[in-house]
């Protein structure tokens, strides 16, 4: 009966969590210990060595720590080495001997429990639930928890905040009003107010001095404007910003790489990780379901060290998606690119193209007519556009987009030309229109649209161009089409969102004539094996040209 019983699958409850479907997503353990693993061993053999997870959900990073603390030879524990087959806690005959074992292994229990791990949940079920996992019970004074505590959290906090509301956005996260405002929100939801970020008096509550901060945070707050994870508001990096106000010896967390080449409200949290010479390790994986299996992380996921006593340069192990794995030491910046280069392949090409003018001078701002993407869904709204399916008098041509994402398609009509109230000295001019939103993960963008003469579009697209005459604009539209082009333009990429510095890799060429990859490689000297590597990528055409009509 034994033996047919241990044959059983049986999977860590916490493995299963990490599977479900949720922005706030759960850590599967392996990750938690992949993580745990980049801190200094000798962490775990002192009993002064205190940890923190301001952002608990499933308590994993807290368990996993306490089995590692468990099994290490502490001063005055050195003999105790919790492990489930010790026979000492397994012999049908207790001695005496034993019994001070497991007392003294009790003591080491609630040393760890009590003196060195503390965790902010970040909801009331998953507090219960990190209790569970730590205590194994949701309650730290029941008779049923591991340590006793005479409250029910034990150092697993819980309290319930509210975002606090200016001019409709909450001065801590930037949530909504509309979405997360008391009078319009159910008392039966979480507020998703997360203490940590929320509550002011935050180091008076800890009111300690932590070695390591290590978590993994809420990522997105909806606010208002759609829901999805890529237009929704971020939140992790409040999460490690409020972490450092802390001043851990060592922080470590795992975060959407979105932050890394774009990202709402981002640009202050980047220049802050840019000139952090104390980020020892990073972790950077192209496909986040590296990580999480069953999640949808558009760009992509990393984790990192950060040691507070190091100075120098990081670590950073990056994991594209067909598996490869490129290593280097290296500053997060760098002189091409206002953003993190995550793929250091890309240097060697970087260094010879980067002589010229980048190709983000021809390519607009966001809405650069002037007319909001919500023209075709919302006609009412813009009466005196006259928007129209049929050409009418003193009329122009307008490209858009009909229906909700996932589901929008591209759509044409006519409207005054007084809707157009920028750059209306463009309307005559040959341009191409590219779409300011596409998967992450697509080397292929979507097909440009060709303007012509008294064509606009609304902010779905960005504006490439003017040019003098349709022979430039048909050149610079076969640049676009070659491998050499779309590989620049995929590494300038890290989230759906396109905008004009996504094309701040790409050198601007002369469109005198047609281009092909193979022109282009002479002309900047790329070697066989950067050939190699933009080809094993990009799929070559075979002239360089395509197909380049709209859908």
């Amino acid at each position: 009966m034994k033996n047919s019983l241990e044959k059983k699958y049986n999977p860590d409850v916490l493995s299963c969590l990490a599977n479900l479907s949720n922005d706030e997503v759960f850590t599967p353990p392996e990750v938690a210990n992949q993580m745990i693993d980049l801190l200094p061993e000798e962490l775990f053999k002192s009993d002064k060595t205190t940890f923190l997870d301001p952002c608990c959900k499933s308590g994993v990073f807290l368990r996993e720590i306490m089995k590692r603390l468990l099994n290490a030879q502490m001063p005055g524990y050195e003999e105790i080495i919790f492990d489930i087959n010790n026979k000492k806690l397994n012999k049908e005959v207790i001695t005496k001997e034993d019994e001070e074992y497991e007392r003294k292994l009790q003591d080491k229990i609630d040393w760890i429990c009590h003196k060195q791990l503390f965790g902010i949940s970040i909801t009331k079920m998953t507090g219960l639930l990190s209790r569970r996992s730590v205590y194994c019970s949701k309650n730290a004074n029941s008779k049923y928890s591991i340590s006793h505590f005479d409250t029910d959290y034990g150092y697993i906090i819980y309290v319930e905040m509210q975002h606090k509301f200016k001019k409709g956005k909450c001065i801590y996260c930037r949530a909504s009003e509309s979405e997360y405002g008391t009078l319009k929100r159910s008392k039966e939801l979480e507020s998703h107010a997360y203490q940590f970020i929320h509550d002011e008096r935050i180091l008076e509550v800890l009111n300690m001095k932590f070695d390591v901060i290590i978590g993994n945070p809420p990522y997105h707050l909806s606010d208002g404007s759609g829901g999805s994870t890529d237009a929704a508001m971020p939140i992790y990096h409040k999460f490690i910003q409020q972490a450092k106000m802390l001043n851990p010896k060592y922080l470590s967390m795992i975060i959407p790489s979105k932050w890394m080449v774009g990202g709402r409200g981002l640009d202050k949290f980047r220049k802050e990780m840019l000139s952090d010479d104390s980020i020892r390790i990073i972790y950077d994986f192209e496909d986040p379901k590296q990580c999480f299996p069953e999640m949808r992380l558009d760009g992509g996921v990393c984790y990192f060290l950060r040691d507070n006593s190091f100075h120098g340069l990081t670590h950073y192990i990056y994991k594209s998606n067909d598996g490869t794995i490129i290593k280097s030491d290296r500053m997060l910046s760098n002189k091409y690119f206002k953003f993190v280069i995550r793929d250091n392949r890309i240097n060697s090409i970087l260094e010879k193209t980067s002589k010229d003018i980048s190709f983000s001078e021809i390519v607009s701002t966001t809405k650069p007519f002037g007319i909001r993407k919500d023209l075709f869904n919302n006609p009412r709204k813009y009466q005196n556009s006259k928007l129209s399916e049929k050409q009418f008098k003193n009329s122009v041509h307008v490209y858009g987009v009909k229906g909700l994402k996932g589901g929008a398609k591209r759509k044409e009509g006519y409207i005054t030309k007084e809707t157009v109230d920028n750059k209306e000295e463009w309307i005559n001019k040959y341009k191409i229109f590219f779409t300011t939103s596409y998967s992450t993960n697509a080397i292929e963008p979507p097909k440009p649209i060709i303007g012509k003469p008294n064509d606009v579009c609304t902010e779905t697209f960005l504006v490439i161009g003017p040019f003098k005459n349709e022979t430039e604009m048909q050149n610079c539209l076969s640049y676009m089409n070659t491998s050499f082009f779309k590989f620049l333009l995929y590494h300038g990429k890290g989230s759906m969102q396109v905008t004009k510095t996504v094309f701040s890799l790409i050198p601007l060429i002369s469109f005198k004539k047609k281009i092909s990859d193979r022109e282009l490689y002479n002309k900047y000297n790329i070697s066989e094996e950067e050939i190699k590597l933009i080809e094993s990528m990009i799929k070559p055409m075979s002239n360089g040209e395509g197909d380049v009509n709209a859908v």
